[in-house]
């Protein structure tokens, strides 16, 4: 077994590697594990979850690498929250640690339920095996705790302070009737609770295996290797942009109560290996639920810096460590209790927007049309006929993804900080009473450019045999994503409601409440991607191939590219 060097625990190239592998493939293990034992179709199908391993300050260092990027910091946040709660003598083996509030808690929004269990070796904490996964619903005035129209953080859902859900291996049986009596589906989230619970005791004992093998000095050594490399990395990448101040902003479409084209304004500044991320001028928290944390505002920033200068990097600790960010507390990105923030995802798209925007003329190489800047929400809730038994169907749609210096966007997917999956109409059908009349990709909704950007998604869906609900929560279906070097703006978002008979009525952008009755449908539109680079030097091959694909018109093809029809 090798073994540390020096008085710094420093270990030789071979072992870390050895060691930052093994860490890794615990933390890709405990996601497919928990994946394929969760119950609802939002993780176990859309793979809306992150696992981790923390080191005892309570530093990321290993995240999965299917995990969300977004989830980075919350994290983080949680190791914080409950670092400062509970000493070190108060944790013990067989801990389990549960939370979800953003205000207190480290969250990001209340759907994401945050589980830690330490990990102790020769009695000494050594770890903390990590996970998150986004529940279906928490409860709150509406189904899928994500709707519009929500003021206050209290009337989304459950909120979770850091608390023990296991003391000592036993489980508090009193808690977790109070989480799972103040859940729609309670079941469901009960079976989606022991498969997080079932992957966290699978990482411990996989870090079990891993110290039969490396002393907990070499792990130490090895964590804040592993912190460092990823920090120095980083900061060499930051080096190689000219030094000098970028600026950018862009809106959201509205807050869905009342507030619309609400600004995010950034100025970076980059001086050698540092780089500053000064958010001022940025809107004020709004009374609407598209509020951010700071935490949730650190990953966003995180994961753009890391996109555009080295997509390689392990997502740790030592990427946050490298972004400076200045942001007011009480705005939009910094916001404080009780501002509501279930659908805070929109706005981290647009964070990541604007970061791009601002670094794409000293990273031209790098840059991207903004892709469809929105997590398309879309909630359907009642009774199902043939059981008697509650359902409640939640997916975030995917839309394009911009247009890059040597390639057209990627079509219909999910894009930047939530590389989720789009549920299979076979999955939909087959677990809710819904049927999916259409699915398929938006004629002409990518922006135009020498690339282009990709297409938004159009899926029609409504009820069988029964009434239900539907709320939903958009965003770039007023202002549409931008093209970057020349690029066209890719197309907008929209829901729309179809009445039996054929008439629709297009609804907001965050509705809510929406009844519909058997025969009714709703039609979810999400954006496009904006295009890279002056479309008259799109190459023919590329105007015939558009052309021929059906994915373009001809009206298109004509418009915007040399006009020769």
């Amino acid at each position: 077994m090798a073994k540390a060097k020096g008085e710094t625990g420093g270990l030789d190239p071979v072992t870390l590697e050895i060691l930052f592998n093994a860490l890794r493939s615990v933390t890709d293990e405990t996601f497919i594990a928990l994946t394929k034992s969760a119950y609802s179709t939002n993780i176990k199908e859309r793979r809306d979850h992150s696992t981790a391993i923390c080191d005892p300050p309570g530093r990321l260092i290993v995240q999965a690498e299917n995990s969300l990027p977004i989830h980075l910091a919350s994290m983080t946040g949680l190791m914080q929250a409950l670092l400062a709660k509970f000493p070190a003598g108060d944790i013990r083996e067989g801990d389990l640690f549960v939370a979800n509030d953003p205000h207190v808690a480290g969250g990001t929004h209340l759907p994401d339920i945050n589980l830690a269990m330490p990990v102790f070796l020769e009695g000494k904490l050594a770890a903390f095996v990590c996970n998150i996964a986004h529940h279906a619903d928490v409860g709150g005035m509406a189904p899928g705790s994500m709707a519009g129209g929500m003021s206050e953080i209290y009337q989304e859902g459950l909120r979770i302070p850091v608390v023990k859900l296991f003391r000592k291996g036993e489980l508090q049986e009193d808690l977790f009737a109070v989480l799972l009596l103040n859940v729609r589906l309670p079941e469901e989230r009960r079976g989606d609770y022991y498969a997080q619970i079932a992957a966290c005791r699978l990482g411990a004992r996989r870090l079990l295996e891993i110290a039969e093998r490396h002393s907990p000095a070499e792990l130490a050594a090895a964590y804040g290797e592993i912190v460092s490399r990823t920090e120095r990395r980083m900061r060499d990448a930051v080096r190689d942009i000219t030094d000098g101040k970028y600026s950018f902003e862009d809106v959201m479409d509205d807050d869905g109560l009342g507030a619309v084209d609400i600004p995010i304004k950034l100025e970076i500044t980059v001086e050698g290996e540092r780089i500053h991320f000064d958010f001022a001028g940025t809107s004020p928290q709004v009374r609407g639920n598209i509020n951010v944390t700071l935490n949730a505002t650190q990953a966003a920033v995180a994961y753009s810096l890391k996109a555009m200068l080295d997509p390689e990097i392990p997502n740790n600790h030592g990427v946050l460590d490298v972004c400076e960010i200045s942001v007011e507390k009480g705005s939009l990105l910094h916001c404080v209790a009780p501002a509501p923030v279930a659908a805070r995802a929109h706005t981290s798209q647009r964070i990541i927007d604007v970061v791009l925007g601002a670094l794409s003329p000293a990273l031209p190489e790098a840059a991207v049309g903004a892709a469809n800047g929105a997590n398309t929400t879309a909630v359907f809730s009642g009774i199902d006929p043939a059981t008697g038994q509650g359902y409640l169907y939640l997916e975030t749609l995917g839309g394009g993804f911009g247009g890059r210096n040597d390639r057209d966007g990627t079509d219909g997917v999910q894009v930047h900080i939530t590389n989720t999956s789009n549920l299979p109409v076979e999955v939909i059908e087959s677990e809710y009473p819904l049927r999916v009349e259409s699915y398929g990709l938006i004629e002409d909704s990518g922006g135009a450019g020498e690339y282009r950007g990709g297409m938004g998604i159009r899926r029609v869906i409504g009820p069988v045999g029964h009434t239900c609900t539907f709320n939903g929560a958009g965003e770039r279906f007023s202002h549409r994503p931008w093209g970057v070097f020349g690029g066209a703006s890719g197309g907008s978002g929209r829901f729309l409601h179809v009445r039996d008979g054929g008439g629709e009525t297009e609804l907001e952008i965050k509705p809510a409440g929406i009844e519909l009755a058997a025969g009714e449908k709703v039609v979810v539109e999400t954006p496009g991607a904006g295009g890279y680079g002056d479309p008259k030097q799109r190459s023919a091959e590329a105007i015939e191939h558009d052309r021929a694909s059906g994915k373009f018109s001809d009206e298109y093809v004509k418009r915007n590219y040399r006009g020769d029809g």
